[in-house]
């Protein structure tokens, strides 16, 4: 009897989720950071934040090569084709010809024709010498283009595992929203002219719409977040100030139509209506609300403690920024 009772705790503890171990490498989602909201299926984190990282840099990458389109062409391409005088079927023959000759040569040591062939052989030699120099100038320039090729590399690579060593230094950090199927990817700017989310977001998703190109297996939604706090109705009034005066100005040319999306997981505390109220009431009054048409939408994701805060555009039009949706046959 104590041998099953003490299997059957065994068994419990195995299937309760509290007790598993913290996964390695993964920190959660705290205010003060930006980046990228992803939902995700079930049980597919992992393999989400992997492909979003990847997803995102490729289009940062772009977008910053089109702002400097130098950064493409400052290695000098290897590719460069070299042709030769003659192949592997050529030198074949060329090593048979040879030896033939050297055997009449030698049939004809007694004759008096002995110093014509050494004046042909010196000619033979003298001609072949500036195919030979030139060779080991070809050979010589790609050797030194490859060593500076290796050298480039090898210093890139260490900087790169640096970088990977050091998560401070790192452009993209996966945090763990402690939800099921979410992903936050943290996104660091190494510098003010780099995109920021709501650009790389907006690239993406206008992408995937027109070519239809399958991206991911797993990533559903992608949605820009530029600021997070706490999930409290003071935080989120205080927080969302900055962002309102940038998308929302006071004097605008044309007011925008908005709307305010607010979604929570694991957090029942919190009443959707009252922070769709404190976010509605932050814009000024030139802009209005529109919930069937609107310009901008003020997107409010909720996981646990943490309010995530972002600005889209054409969000009912771009299938709610979902990848699966935008690039599906039925779509």
């Amino acid at each position: 009897m104590g041998s099953d009772n003490s299997d059957n705790k065994k068994r419990k503890n195995h299937y309760r989720p509290h007790n598993k171990s913290a996964k390695k490498g993964s920190y959660p989602l705290r205010p003060g950071v930006q980046g990228f909201f992803i939902t995700c299926d079930g049980g597919r984190e992992r393999q989400a934040s992997q492909e979003a990282v990847q997803v995102i840099d490729s289009f940062l990458e772009e977008l910053v090569e089109g702002k400097e389109p130098d950064v493409k062409h400052a290695v000098k391409p290897m590719n460069k084709k070299i042709k030769f005088s003659y192949s592997d079927s050529e030198d074949d023959d060329d090593e048979n010809g040879e030896k033939d000759q050297v055997a009449v040569v030698s049939d004809h040591d007694n004759s008096e024709s002995q110093p014509k062939d050494k004046q042909e052989d010196d000619k033979n030699e003298d001609e072949s010498q500036p195919e030979k120099k030139q060779k080991c100038i070809e050979t010589d320039e790609s050797n030194r283009e490859q060593v500076i090729k290796s050298k480039s590399v090898d210093q890139l690579i260490e900087a790169e595992l640096d970088e990977l060593k050091d998560k401070t230094k790192r452009r993209f950090n996966y945090l763990d929203s402690g939800c099921n199927g979410v992903v936050f990817v943290q996104m660091n700017k190494r510098d003010e002219k780099d995109p920021t989310p709501k650009e790389i977001a907006q690239r993406i998703i206008t992408s995937a719409a027109t070519t239809k190109r399958h991206m991911s297996r797993f990533i559903l939604r992608v949605l820009p977040i530029e600021l997070t706090c706490y999930a409290s109705e003071e935080e989120i009034s205080r927080a969302i100030k900055p962002l309102i005066a940038q998308y929302f100005p006071m004097d605008p040319q044309t007011p925008y139509k908005f709307a305010v999306l607010c979604e929570a997981r694991a957090n029942s505390g919190l009443d959707r209506m009252k922070i769709i109220n404190v976010v509605a009431k932050s814009v000024p009054e030139p802009h209005k609300v529109d919930l069937t048409n609107p310009d901008r939408t003020i997107v409010v994701q909720i996981a646990k403690t943490v309010c995530c805060i972002g600005v889209v555009e054409k969000y009912k039009e771009l299938a709610k920024y979902n990848l699966r949706q935008l690039t599906s046959s039925k779509q």
